[in-house]
């Protein structure tokens, strides 16, 4: 088999590591980025927030078993740096301060596919999120939410011939996003952000991405500075990836569900530090593996 027809057929099941994680199934948000305090953005002002971790994960087939392309396992190692920039004006709109963001994402990556040659690597920028519109209302110390539509660029370098070497997907997503955070009394919270990603059509390779739907989640307990629960993330592919017009064999939808422990601190200046883990369970048609975060909210 040709080289671009095995990059095809696994790109199918993949686009390579990129954006702001270890990117699997052609994501280009960085599943799992979002937990404590979700849906309570910050008072106005602007804020840094940096994302590092490592992904290591298995490319797993349609009934979540082992892929072997040429008999052997597709890995997937990926360490990930993400810049974001986050500012909140004192305009309001529909009774919410309004928002802007951006993320400059920049990833270590190494794939092992042994049709395509066995393992190579990549280190570069994936693909850039903007949002120019992201309300948040502050309904009660208890209540807050949010709404926002990132937009994400395809920034990162992309060979069709070859995932291994690819850490941008090539096209462009829209994603409209709604956030919640509930902090009822003695210290819990619970607070979730869901989304709805549509991609445009991979020119280079006439494939069609199928729609998802995906969510990060938390449950957690605030103890003085510091903060403990359960976060992580779930994905379900909607719509059937397409070439030239065509399904692409049974559709190649993805799923995903993880979960893992988070732990936050928070400093007298308003500064936070989120550490996690998040294994992945359930998968179909992606990498099934393990993310480790460390997050860091500074303002500025």
């Amino acid at each position: 088999m040709k080289k671009s027809a095995i990059a095809l057929l696994v790109g199918g099941l993949f686009l390579a590591a990129g954006a702001a994680q270890a990117k699997e199934g052609g994501d280009q948000y960085p599943n799992g980025a979002e937990n404590w305090y979700a849906g309570a953005l910050p008072p106005p002002g602007t804020y840094f927030i940096n994302y590092f971790g490592h992904y290591g994960g298995k490319l797993q087939d349609d009934k979540g078993n082992n892929a072997l392309p040429g008999g052997k396992e597709a890995r997937v190692d990926a360490t990930f740096d993400a810049l974001r920039i986050v500012h909140i004006t004192n305009t309001k709109i529909l009774g919410a301060n309004w928002g802007v963001h951006a993320i400059l994402p920049v990833v270590n990556q190494s794939i092992n596919i042994s049709p395509l040659g066995g393992r190579a690597s990549k280190f570069g920028i994936g693909d850039i999120t903007i949002n120019p519109i992201v309300l948040s209302w502050h309904h009660s110390p208890e209540l807050h939410t949010a709404l926002a539509l990132d937009i994400n660029l395809p920034t990162g370098s992309y060979d069709k011939n070859d995932p291994r070497t690819s850490i941008g997907a090539n096209y462009y997503s829209y994603e409209p996003i709604y956030a919640v955070t509930w902090l009822p009394k003695g210290g819990w919270e619970v607070s979730g952000k869901f989304m709805y990603n549509m991609k445009s059509r991979n020119d280079d390779t006439k494939y069609q991405s199928g729609d998802e739907f995906h969510m990060d989640y938390l449950v957690g307990k605030h103890v003085g500075e510091w903060a403990f629960g359960i976060s992580g993330y779930y994905l379900k592919q909607t719509t059937d990836d397409k070439q030239n017009g065509v399904k692409v064999a049974n559709g190649n939808r993805g799923q995903v569900f993880a979960f893992g422990p988070s732990v936050k601190y928070s400093a007298k200046n308003g500064s936070m530090f989120i550490a996690q883990w998040q294994h992945e369970t359930m998968v179909e048609n992606r990498f099934q593996g393990d993310k480790l975060w460390f997050k860091m909210i500074l303002p500025l």
